[in-house]
């Protein structure tokens, strides 16, 4: 009913397991509102037909129905009757980071240098949160698509379907299959099997690449490149002169040059093939917080 049947004109877009719709609610009484009327939130309607879609959606269950944090998906209400599994979520009126930064369309702002950083800290702040929980959570799908945006472009984490139960320590690992999205998974996953609290780190220091530059982490039509974003841009990030001609032309040039080489330099660390050797996202957070403090300085120039 909040969906008008699943109707098309609510359809917001597909996953990879599922579909997404708007509907509408009332906000005190949480049934079901004319169009239009009431509070606007998210269905997620899983494919039944897909397998472990049961475990797909009891993953986002267990974790947001258990965890509250302003930089996650609010998760409001679920259903499971029958074969049918829905999830009902708050609604992200600005999308996924991935729309803003690769999905050219006059509707689309660019994304200043200020929401990026806005962005990055929100991110930096979920994953804080669940590595710090008493049983810790190890995301496992970092990555723009699943960094959704309020109205105010506040980000929150959304799909938890991969996540799992961390160990008890950052230097301690648990065995794993690969799993995740190409290009944002951590080296030592491939290497040797193994899942730290920082493979998140890792994943995040790639996000923190694109937000910088405004590239895609895999991009074979990337002129420039046949490696990916990461061993492309490693040699530059430490290097002011060049770094400035790989930053996301989309801002113009309008930002310190001397925090972006610090936020650049901190993807490097994030981006170390040693999962120690990388900060912890408490860490990250404070690091971020300090370049968004610094008093705008000399910007590059395009």
């Amino acid at each position: 009913m909040a969906t008008g049947n699943f109707c098309p004109d609510a359809w917001l877009g597909d996953g990879d397991s599922c579909k997404f719709y708007k509907g509408w609610i009332d906000e005190k009484t949480l049934a079901p509102s004319k169009r239009g009327e009431g509070m606007l939130v998210a269905v997620k309607d899983f494919n039944t037909k897909k397998e472990k879609h049961f475990e797909l959606w009891q993953s986002d269950v267990n974790f947001l129905g258990r965890n509250y944090h302003p930089n996650l998906i609010g998760l409001l209400g679920y259903c499971w009757e029958d074969e049918k599994l829905l999830l009902v979520f708050e609604y992200m009126p600005k999308g996924s980071l991935n729309a803003h930064l690769f999905k050219r369309s006059c509707a689309i702002e660019p994304l200043s240098w200020a929401i990026r950083l806005k962005i990055a800290i929100g991110a930096a702040r979920g994953l804080t949160f669940l590595h710090n929980l008493e049983k810790k959570v190890i995301y496992r799908d970092f990555n723009t698509y699943n960094i959704l945006l309020d109205e105010n472009y506040n980000a929150k984490l959304t799909n938890f379907s991969l996540a799992r139960l961390g160990p008890s320590s950052e230097e301690v690992p648990v065995s794993t299959v690969i799993a995740g999205r190409s290009g944002y998974i951590a080296p030592e996953c491939f290497t040797t099997g193994n899942l730290y609290l920082k493979s998140d780190v890792y994943s995040f220091g790639v996000v923190l690449l694109e937000l910088l530059m405004g590239l895609k982490v895999n991009d074979p039509e990337h002129p420039c490149r046949e490696q990916n974003l990461v061993d492309w841009l490693k040699p530059i990030l430490s290097q002011e002169t060049k770094l400035k001609t790989v930053m996301d032309a989309q801002m113009e040039g309008q930002y310190p040059s001397g925090a972006a080489l610090q936020a650049a330099q901190l993807s490097l660390r994030c981006l170390e093939l040693d999962p120690r050797s990388r900060p912890s996202m408490k860490e990250v957070v404070e690091v971020l917080k300090e370049i968004e403090a610094q008093a705008p300085g000399q910007p590059f120039k395009s």
